[in-house]
């Protein structure tokens, strides 16, 4: 769907109705499952019509308060045994999210609808291909 909105010359209208739910959803599928957040809440407000640029600032903006809520519920109820883990973590996401912020910026609208829309349809056929060839 986002592909096929990348192509489109007349752009939607963005929707903002039930952000509450979406954002319920992603975070929940983000702690329950490991990840989900920013997969989940992307890709549904940039298929939703807003702006690539706006969608991924927002959302990773709003990652890092769910990183740490999560993070802090985590550490209070099974302590600090794997902070290697925590700490090379927060390291790497330290470092690509400015240069995720970087890219967005100077990157066409089209050309990052397009590249949004191939890595999802990417790690999804990843995500199908682990799930049918264990």
């Amino acid at each position: 769907w986002i592909l096929i909105q990348a192509f489109r010359n007349k752009p939607r209208q963005p929707s903002v109705k039930r952000l509450g739910w979406l954002g319920l959803i992603g975070g929940f599928l983000d702690v329950s499952g490991g990840g989900g957040w920013g997969p989940v809440v992307t890709t549904t407000l940039v298929a939703n019509g807003n702006a690539p640029r706006s969608a991924i600032g927002s959302v990773s903006l709003s990652e890092f308060f769910v990183t740490v809520a999560a993070s802090a519920t985590f550490v209070l109820t099974i302590g600090l045994t794997y902070w290697q883990v925590i700490l090379g973590l927060a390291v790497g996401g330290g470092l690509a999210a400015p240069l995720a912020a970087h890219v967005c910026r100077w990157l066409p609208h089209r050309v990052l609808m397009v590249m949004v829309g191939l890595v999802i349809a990417g790690l999804s056929l990843r995500t199908l291909y682990m799930i049918v060839v264990p």
